[in-house]
């Protein structure tokens, strides 16, 4: 069956510096194993299922797949999908504010002047990094353990761990190993950059070590985490994907208790897809 598929780039207004998404707009009738296989063959870091929802207050549902297995919450794809679902007609019942029903619940994404922005889930998992594993991050970052300012479980559904370095150059120095589970690293700009803080994301793929061009998800959970620090004051933006030769730009910004991140999304590729 032809649907419709768009391919986006997100967290850019520039085409192919952002982060890919591969979006089927229509997937009403599709099984989870057709979602699998059409995930494994874009070999995109994430592709997403629009479906229509099951909750009266959502807008649309989607599940979300990297190429190996599905995710309950991820961040590019929350606004590559609201993106893409906007321009193919989709009317939301809230005015300007979209319902999106995922694993992780619902999700509420509103337009904003840099183009779209998702409220930042709850942590599933919060708090300190006992000691031997902060030993085993450095290893596999392959530096210093004194080179870690600071180290805390920050998961909203993808599973990261963050680590926070002294500078934004040392993030961008970071040469990995190879690593077994998902690491968020962070380090400031000088004070008075156009960016707050540069961020890099490695997650485990086939054996070997992957490195995400711009993450929502983990910019929401480093958000929480470094402004109840005082690490950082919002609003405030991140660079992502540098070391990629990407130009990834994440907006943070906070409403009441809300964090709110967000970006530009463009959209690439405009088709139809047979699955």
């Amino acid at each position: 069956m032809t649907r419709d598929f768009a391919q986006v780039d997100v967290f850019t207004d520039t085409p192919y510096r952002g982060n890919p998404l591969a979006v089927v707009l229509d997937a009403d009738g599709l099984s989870t194993e057709d979602m699998r296989r059409f995930a494994h063959w874009t070999n995109l870091s994430e592709t997403t299922f629009v479906l229509p929802p099951t909750s009266p207050e959502a807008d649309y549902r989607v599940r979300i797949f990297t190429p190996t297995t599905e995710l309950p919450f991820a961040g590019h794809p929350t606004l590559g999908t609201c993106h893409a679902w906007l321009e193919a007609g989709g009317k939301p019942a809230g005015g300007d504010t979209i319902v999106q029903e995922c694993g992780a619940g619902l999700v509420d994404v509103r337009r904003t002047a840099t183009g779209l922005a998702f409220a930042a889930p709850p942590l599933l998992r919060e708090g300190p990094v006992e000691d031997e594993l902060v030993e085993r991050l450095a290893e596999t970052l392959r530096i210093d353990r004194t080179a870690i300012v600071d180290a805390q479980w920050a998961d909203n559904g993808p599973g990261w761990v963050a680590v926070l370095l002294g500078s934004a150059q040392e993030v961008l120095e970071v040469r990995p190993g190879v690593v077994d589970l998902d690491i968020g690293v962070a380090g400031p700009y000088p004070e008075g950059s156009p960016q707050a803080f540069e961020v890099r994301a490695f997650f485990p793929l086939h054996g070997a070590t992957a490195e995400d061009p711009v993450t929502g998800s983990l910019n929401a959970s480093l958000a929480r985490w470094l402004l109840r620090t005082g690490r950082a004051t919002a609003p405030y933006t991140a660079s992502q994907g540098t070391a990629l030769g990407r130009a990834g730009r994440v907006h943070i910004s906070t409403e009441a208790d809300v964090i709110w991140v967000g970006g530009s999304s463009v959209t690439c590729i405009r088709g139809a897809v047979d699955i």
